[in-house]
């Protein structure tokens, strides 16, 4: 993948690794650790999706 100069800034390039995002019942989205399977945080204040985490089928 390509990344976006200038490098060294700080700010991330492409997607976040060895995380996933799946909508619950309710319509919130929740982050999953792709090596555990464990839910790690569900965002409840929108819900939109988490920035930069691939989507679950």
């Amino acid at each position: 993948m390509a990344t976006n100069p200038p490098s060294g800034d700080g700010k991330r390039n492409g997607m976040v690794k060895g995380r996933s995002q799946t909508k619950t019942t309710s319509g919130h989205f929740v982050k999953r650790d792709t090596a555990t399977g464990r839910f790690m945080d569900v965002k409840t204040s929108s819900k939109t999706p988490f920035k930069g985490v691939r989507k679950e089928k």
